[in-house]
């Protein structure tokens, strides 16, 4: 039986590629990309647009700064006006026929009819009739209430009270002591309306109080029913 040939080892040429082509795709050709360099890429990529942005835009602009207008509550020059408040109290004196006589504090708008009620209203013979309940109190004024049939005071008579054309005080007759007998006249109004009378030669008529010293429009209003010239 003849001999069967023996096997021949291959050549290192034979385990090799057959060409060139096949040795550059070994080198070439894709290689498998793991899902950690793939978030690295994706995260490198986002970082790269976010600079590129930032460099595009430049600069970010300095922050504006809110400044108080001029004139306005925040102005450091502006200047603030001080107004004197008028007073909002008034002390009054209740005297004659009331229930409870004294000194009280009201509110400067009150009236007489309000100082009456204050003192605990009239007594039984307190004349009401004889007031101007709807006359307005000054501060330091002394109200008097007379009773029925009582003669009218020759001091302290009551505010906007009510008398017979004879009773009237005369602006261009009275001393100073009559004067100082009117509602809220104290002797230095009393010597303000003798010098105002003296400079005019006489009262034309009782609105000419206005030009008294001391003597504004709502006392002018408590002494009209009780004066004439």
């Amino acid at each position: 039986m003849p001999e069967s040939p023996a096997s021949e080892d291959p050549s290192p040429d034979a385990l090799a590629p057959a060409g060139w082509r096949q040795r550059m795709e070994l080198l070439t050709g894709p290689t498998p990309v793991s899902p950690a360099r793939m978030a690295t890429g994706a995260v490198t990529a986002v970082v790269a647009v976010v600079v590129a942005v930032l460099v595009l835009r430049g600069p970010a602009p300095p922050p504006e700064l809110s400044l108080p207008l001029a004139g306005g509550p925040d102005d450091p020059a502006a200047t603030t006006t001080t107004t004197t408040a008028a007073p909002t109290e008034v002390f009054v004196h209740a005297a004659g026929a009331v229930r409870a006589p004294g000194v009280y504090r009201l509110h400067s708008a009150a009236r007489v009819a309000d100082l009456v009620e204050a003192a605990g209203g009239a007594l039984e013979d307190g004349d009401l009739d004889r007031l101007n309940l709807a006359a307005p109190l000054t501060d330091g004024e002394r109200v008097y209430v007379p009773r029925l049939g009582e003669p009218a005071p020759d001091v302290g008579t009551a505010a906007g009270a009510v008398e017979e054309p004879g009773r009237l005080v005369d602006l261009n007759t009275a001393d100073a002591e009559q004067l100082e007998a009117l509602p809220g006249v104290g002797p230095a109004t009393a010597e303000a309306i003798l010098d105002e009378r003296e400079r005019r030669g006489r009262f034309a008529t009782v609105d000419d109080l206005l030009d008294v010293r001391g003597i504004g429009p709502a006392k002018l209003e408590a002494l009209r029913d009780q004066v004439k010239v």
